[in-house]
């Protein structure tokens, strides 16, 4: 168990110096140049190498439709300067909502998200690449209360958490569900988006899919039928319009064999890349050109895809060991697919320093663009500071405090309640009203 350690370093040389009594190989630049140059994504010419992950709000409409709240946020997040805008979640279907205020793009609602995509464009200072997350969040699917979880197989890890009322996803629903992702891709295309994400990470149905190794038929077992969603959705999005086609997928997420994905049959904390490597050039093979890495699962082991100073135990390894894990897969995937635009995630903890490591990892090719997602909550103009002033400010910067994921799992509005404390400190208050937070220190003794 390691000790658990909250971000104490001071500068630079600080952190290279923890970097280099752990061992690891982390890139931390002299400077955030490489943040600063020009890339080309698709038909958008961009002015730095700066990406906001996809940050769920869980603030729409009833029907999906964005809100004022969606509205500000997707408004700062154009005026922040980043060059890539990876728009949160939005369900393919209603019963695959993560809850009953998740996104969702439909034939009533288009016109409203292509005011927003227009207006976004237009806040922005640069040209700026937009992608629309399409989703269905399988086991944590909660589109109103006391609706079933629909899980891709049985788990013997994750399912001691699942609700009363689940049932497991039918090859024909699979089948199905691949034409309601073509439909809201054509929507988004619509709507003015850039290209649109097949989410296939943190354990949500096509992610689970991955690691479908116990589960009969045609999605489970072998790597062909394991990755079948994924690769008839993208197909059949590409025959049916000429929006880009990405993913932000798990490399591996850390659960023991054979219910794990991209980790070794015998210690699951010692990842195998060989799949994720292998998706990646079958997806470049389709003429996919951007693939977003990370890991994980932020409902069973968050230590891993989001390195914290405050979370529900104390993690098995420290912060540094997980950031370079998720940015070595990066790595990795970049060096077997070099053709293909990689970016990567875990610069969030390093807090004003994140965009010297991101411009290391730039620097030494270890990806093309830096994503930032907790970090975007709490310092939306993060990327106009390093790219146009002197850096980031640590007294704007993300404290790793959990509190935007506390909002999430407490049915709130999500967002940061301690920089953006008028909008949200009191959501997060609220949620906590009569309730004791629970002890989930032992945890980490099972992951």
């Amino acid at each position: 168990m390691a000790e658990f350690e909250r971000f104490r370093y001071a500068d630079a040389d600080a952190l290279k110096a923890a970097i280099g009594q752990m061992a690891l190989d982390l890139p931390v630049a002299d400077n955030t140049d490489a943040l600063k140059k020009g890339i080309t994504v698709g038909k958008r010419t961009l002015a730095n190498t700066l990406a906001v992950h996809p940050m769920e709000g869980c603030d729409s409409e009833a029907d999906g439709t964005p809100t004022e709240l969606v509205w500000r946020r997707y408004e700062r997040f154009a005026k922040g300067g980043c060059g890539v805008i990876w728009v949160e979640a939005c369900a393919v279907c209603p019963e695959g909502r993560a809850n009953p205020r998740q996104l969702a793009i439909t034939e009533e609602n288009k016109d409203e998200f292509k005011k927003m995509v227009a207006h976004m464009r237009a806040c922005a200072p640069d040209e700026i690449y937009l992608v629309l997350q399409l989703t269905h969040s399988g086991r944590y699917s909660k589109p109103f209360v006391g609706a079933d979880a629909i899980i891709a197989t049985e788990n013997e890890y994750l399912d001691r958490l699942l609700p009363e009322h689940h049932r497991i996803i039918t090859d024909e629903e699979l089948y199905a569900l691949e034409d309601r992702y073509v439909a809201a891709a054509r929507l988004a295309e619509y709507a003015g988006f850039d290209a649109v994400d097949i989410k296939a990470c943190h354990r949500y149905l096509n992610s689970e899919l991955l690691s479908a190794h116990t589960r009969p038929g045609d999605f489970g077992g072998s790597f062909e039928n394991r990755t079948r969603l994924l690769f008839d959705v993208v197909r059949k999005i590409k025959a049916a319009c000429s929006v880009d086609i990405t993913t932000r997928i798990n490399a591996y997420d850390e659960i023991p064999y054979p219910y794990g994905f991209g980790v070794d049959k015998e210690d699951f904390r010692t990842r195998d890349l060989s799949e994720i490597k292998l998706i990646a050039q079958k997806l470049y093979d389709e003429g996919v050109r951007l693939i977003n890495i990370t890991g994980g699962n932020p409902y069973y082991n968050p230590h891993i895809n989001r390195p914290y100073d405050a979370g529900p135990y104390t993690p098995p390894t420290h912060q540094l060991q997980s950031a370079w894990k998720l940015l070595d897969a990066a790595r990795q995937v970049k060096q077997a697919v070099p053709g293909m635009t990689v970016i990567s995630t875990g610069f969030s903890w390093f807090r004003e320093l994140g965009a010297l490591l991101a411009a290391g990892c730039v620097e030494q090719g270890w990806c093309d663009i830096a994503g930032f997602g907790r970090q975007s909550f709490a310092y939306p103009d993060f990327a106009l500071d390093i790219t146009k002033g002197n850096g980031m400010d640590r007294k704007k910067c993300c404290i790793a405090c959990g509190k935007c994921t506390e909002i999430m799992r407490n049915g709130g509005k999500a967002g940061c309640a301690i920089r953006d404390t008028e909008v949200y400190l009191p959501i997060y208050q609220a949620g906590w009203e009569g309730k004791q937070k629970p002890d989930t220190s032992h945890i980490a003794e099972h992951i």
